[in-house]
């Protein structure tokens, strides 16, 4: 039915759940693409605190971390007979859910499967909810996968 899945991977046991359901709906015949997205973030500091922050150091960080999860994303995918593209996205200033989209209008996607964490109340508000939006703007139809 679908030919071409993306998954947003994040390193989270959730996104794991989505990941296998892609696998499933895949079923050896759909193709699959992952896509890691760096999130820019602020912290609220002052003045002195940036001072003694690296930067570089911080980015590296984040890349490496980003480039781990799509790689054993893709090894679960590759134990399962499969294979998968991968893709680490950093587009500074764009909302997460945004890059998501564009990407699957880019790779020509049939579905997005991404998982929900399933928050609600307060941490829901203050965390916010990247598979919202997704859902809220997404060009493709989107398959939600929530966390056990």
């Amino acid at each position: 039915m679908y030919q071409r899945i993306l998954v947003p991977i994040d390193g989270s046991a959730a996104a794991e759940h989505a990941l296998q359901e892609a696998i499933k709906l895949a079923a050896g015949k759909a193709q699959l693409r992952l896509v890691y997205v760096i999130e820019e973030k602020t912290y609220p500091l002052d003045a002195e605190a940036y001072a003694f922050i690296d930067y570089a150091a911080l980015q590296k960080a984040v890349r490496h971390t980003g480039e781990r999860a799509l790689a054993q994303a893709a090894e679960k995918v590759r134990r399962s007979g499969m294979t998968a593209e991968t893709a680490l996205l950093d587009v500074p200033g764009e909302r997460v859910a945004s890059v998501i989209d564009g990407e699957a209008l880019n790779w020509a996607a049939d579905l997005i499967v991404i998982s929900t964490h399933g928050r609600s109340g307060l941490s829901r508000l203050l965390l916010g909810s990247v598979a919202e939006d997704v859902v809220r703007g997404a060009s493709v139809p989107v398959l939600l996968v929530r966390a056990e």
